[in-house]
Parts: structure tokens; C-alpha cells; sequence
């Protein structure tokens, strides 16, 4: 069965705290009520689990999980093992199912950096450590009821196939997961079928993120960073850019994906109004994608 989620950082975002400020967890959650989707992430300006979960309850939604930046290079695995079970502890407070980690040891999303050309390589040793750590990570997720999903990410040690293919290979299947992204991964290789194909049985979670193609190659050619990539709108909402989720949501029926599909576009809210996008976001499903409801739930 296939869920819908859509994530929260349309409405606020994590990495530019400023922008979307004023928009209120209920604003947030009740909009994503009026878009019609079952549930959403959990976001950096999110409560404690109890408040959270009556905000949840009086609408009807559900988490489907959170990111976590992992250091385990940088600061090593003790220390990201006492972070994420904190973290773990608090997502199955929220019943979650998954917990979204993204290795950030020299990662330059945050940074200035030109994100097509700049982003950080692991060593041999450090790669070692990484899946080492990685499937402690995944035992502590295990014990919680979570999944641990691995997401490759622009700017990061892990973005493409190549780089995935190593991460998947150095880690434990029943503790370490794939998080597929097809924003991302469509800007670092230009494809985002050969991905799903090679490692569909590891994936255990889904981002459906498009992109403005036009806008993207305009990034590419100004040097720009990952946050103003997305400021400058790269990003967007299926159905909104260059990437057929027709052909993968039919791969996805085919093999029988059962899981959390949330829709993810950063975007700046004062220019991308989020309600107007997740509308459109659930309109395209609706249309495009629910013609075949094999394993569908209703929504």
C-alpha cells in the first residue's frame, strides 16, 4: 500500500530558518488536510510528541519520519549513536516509520559553494567508517520500529549512482535502507529510472521532487549553490517540471512498493504559495498518476 505524504518544506525550511516563519505548525498541518494527503515529515520547528500528536489527531494525519545529520566521520559513531537515539526515541513517540539520515561531513548544502561542481569525496577509510556507523545507526533504528533511509543528497558525500551503488554494497540490507529522490538524483546524473531499477530492493522510502530544467542549467552556468539553487526555483512540485512520475509510479506498482511517497520541492514560500503548490501537487496525482489504483489506498 502506498501512502501519500507531503513534506514541510514548502511551508518552512530548515536550512533558511527566515523564510516562511510566520507560517504555524496548524496553518501547516491543516493545509496539508485541504491538499488531501494522509500525512507529512517531521520539520525542525515541529513540538514535543504529545502536542504533536493531538495536532495530528484532530486532523487525521500521520509522520512518516524525519531527517537526521549523521557526522560519523567527522565526529565518530558514539556520538551519532547517542544523537539519533534521541532522535529515534522521539519519532516513535510520533508512531513514524522511517528516519531519514544524510551523512554531513563535509557537506556543502548549507554553504556558498557551487553545488554542480563542488561537493565533498570520502576516502577508502572514511567510507569504512561511514557504513560501519551506518549500520549501528540502522540496529538503533531497528529496535525503535523505524527504518533507517539512507538519503542521497546534492552537495554530499553521497549523491550519485556511483556513490549509492558503494553506500548500498558497505551496508547491511536489513539495517541500512535507500530513501530515492528523484530531484536530486535527476540533477546529479540526468537520469532517475537507472537509480530506482539498480536498487529498488532497498528502497524504503520515496521523495517526489521535479525540476525546472530551464532553471537548473541557468544554476548550473551561474556557480550557484544548492540554497540558491532552490531560491531561484530549481525545484518544484511533480508535475510542475521536467521528470515523467508516470513511468515511475508504474515501476513503483509494478514491483509492488509499499510505503511513504511524499511529495518535497524546497521552494521559497513567499513566491511559491504552499497550499496553491500542494494542490497542484495532488491535482497531478490525481490525474496522472491514481488512474491505476492497484494497491491504492482511497484517498
Amino acid at each position: 500500500m502506498i501512502t501519500w505524504g507531503i513534506a514541510p518544506i514548502g511551508w518552512r525550511n530548515d536550512d533558511i530558518p527566515e523564510i516562511g516563519a510566520g507560517n504555524t505548525l496548524q496553518h501547516l498541518l491543516s493545509d496539508i488536510v485541504v491538499a488531501g494527503f494522509e500525512g507529512t515529515e517531521v520539520g525542525g520547528f515541529f513540538p514535543a510528541a504529545d502536542i504533536l500528536n493531538k495536532e495530528l489527531a484532530l486532523r487525521q494525519l500521520r509522520v512518516a519520519g524525519q531527517w537526521f545529520s549523521s557526522f560519523i566521520i567527522r565526529d565518530g559513531v558514539e556520538s551519532a549513536k547517542q544523537a539519533f537515539t534521541k532522535h529515534c526515541t522521539y519519532l516513535q513517540k510520533v508512531n513514524a516509520n522511517v528516519a531519514v539520515v544524510s551523512e554531513q561531513t563535509y557537506s556543502i548544502q548549507g554553504l556558498t559553494k557551487n553545488v554542480f561542481t563542488e561537493k565533498p569525496h570520502f576516502t577508502a577509510q572514511e567510507w569504512e567508517l561511514l557504513c560501519e556507523g551506518l549500520n549501528q545507526l540502522g540496529e538503533i533504528a531497528n529496535v525503535h520500529n523505524l527504518k533507517l533511509v539512507y538519503h542521497h543528497h546534492l552537495g554530499t558525500g553521497v549523491e550519485t549512482v556511483a556513490e549509492i551503488d558503494q553506500l548500498m554494497a558497505g551496508t547491511d540490507p536489513t539495517r541500512v535502507h535507500l530513501l530515492y529522490d528523484t530531484g536530486h538524483i535527476y540533477v546529479a546524473e540526468g537520469d532517475y529510472m537507472a537509480l530506482l531499477e539498480k536498487h529498488f530492493d532497498r528502497i524504503a522510502h520515496i521523495h517526489f521532487k521535479d525540476v525546472r530544467n530551464d532553471v537548473m542549467i541557468a544554476c548550473e552556468k551561474e556557480q550557484l549553490s544548492f540554497l540558491q539553487s532552490f531560491l531561484k526555483g530549481m525545484f518544484t512540485v511533480p508535475g510542475d517540471g521536467c521528470i515523467d512520475f508516470c513511468e515511475v509510479y508504474q515501476r513503483l506498482l509494478a514491483a509492488e512498493y509499499s510505503g511513504w511517497i511524499v511529495v518535497e520541492a524546497e521552494q521559497d514560500p513567499a513566491i511559491a504559495n504552499p497550499l496553491e503548490y500542494a494542490l497542484m501537487a495532488r491535482k497531478y496525482i490525481d490525474e496522472n498518476l491514481l488512474q491505476a489504483r492497484v494497491g491504492e489506498r482511497s484517498l
